[in-house]
């Protein structure tokens, strides 16, 4: 004895959709307590269905349809639980990454402040006029009544300094 096959045309479909629809929901919104997913889900395994109706070869359109439906729901909740490991991860990561460059830029800077500090008072002077005041060579040089090689000759002193400290900080 041959099986029947299930034809889905347009009145299959509706008829099957009218028959299965509050099943398939009620079922996903137990798995999942969320309504508007749960409709989601239920649509698309009939979107699916209705796509794929000309390919498939149904003899029990309801098993079908339940285990279509439970399969998506089971999808869903194992993309929700990884979406949610995912930013917990990511989360976390950010916090430890913000506090620990937090704590390295106020290391950082303090530890500048006090390099800048035991320079030379010249030297000191120039590279604060330079960097902190945004002066330009000739204006430092101008306002401190030095040449402008003088004001390059601290500044590159300053700089050689403060690299030769910093070498940890810097990669």
């Amino acid at each position: 004895m041959e099986k029947e096959f299930f034809i889905i045309d347009k009145a299959g479909f509706e008829q099957i959709y009218l028959q299965h629809w509050e099943g398939m929901f009620a079922f996903c919104l137990s798995s999942i307590k969320d309504e508007e997913h749960s409709k989601e889900i239920v649509q698309d395994v009939f979107k699916s269905l209705w796509e794929r109706r000309e390919e498939l070869r149904l003899i029990e359109v309801e098993r079908y349809l339940i285990r279509s439906v439970k399969l998506k729901t089971f999808e869903y909740i194992r993309n929700k639980v990884s979406r949610q490991q995912h930013l917990d991860n990511i989360s976390n990561t950010r916090e430890e990454y913000y506090v620990d460059n937090s704590l390295i830029a106020d290391e950082l800077a303090k530890k500048i402040s006090n390099l800048i500090d035991s320079l030379p008072k010249q030297c000191k002077n120039v590279f604060r006029m330079s960097r902190e005041q945004g002066l330009t060579n000739k204006e430092i040089a101008h306002k401190l009544y030095i040449s402008e090689r003088a004001v390059e000759y601290h500044i590159s002193r300053a700089l050689k300094t403060l690299k030769t400290e910093l070498t940890e900080y810097i990669s």
